[in-house]
């Protein structure tokens, strides 16, 4: 049972992570993804994917040829902000982040939010810290 505690605890804590960049991305794009999932990749590493995240005016430009000018126009705005983002991240993980980046796809309407954690040795490095 203390196997499912710990996995029941992960998944909130990725379903938190999911929701607080979908908030982040509403609040600084006017409108959120439609879909958002996050896991943890190996130790020191999340990755949030989150999908149908362009707005009209940029899949516009992606049909225009444009997609530079996307991946820039959101590589700026989240270089802007990235503090709220690793804010977010440390409050509900417990955990230092290291680094983050933030990577577009136009073509496939979807936006990548990565963050790499300090090494923890008191964590198993699959989620929230324990107590």
């Amino acid at each position: 049972m203390a196997g499912t505690r710990i996995e029941d605890e992960r998944g909130a804590a990725l379903a938190q992570v999911s929701s607080a960049m979908v908030a982040l991305h509403k609040e600084q794009f006017g409108r959120g993804p439609r879909r958002a999932r996050s896991d943890f990749a190996g130790g020191d590493a999340l990755v949030c994917v989150l999908e149908d995240a362009l707005l009209p005016a940029e899949l516009t430009m992606v049909a225009m040829g444009d997609q530079q000018r996307v991946r820039e126009s959101r590589m700026y705005l989240q270089v802007a902000t990235a503090d709220q983002f690793i804010t977010a991240v440390e409050g509900i993980v417990g955990r230092k982040v290291r680094a983050f980046s933030s990577a577009t796809d136009p073509d496939h309407n979807t936006v990548f939010e990565v963050f790499t954690f300090e090494p923890d040795p008191s964590s198993d490095g699959h989620g929230p810290r324990r107590a």
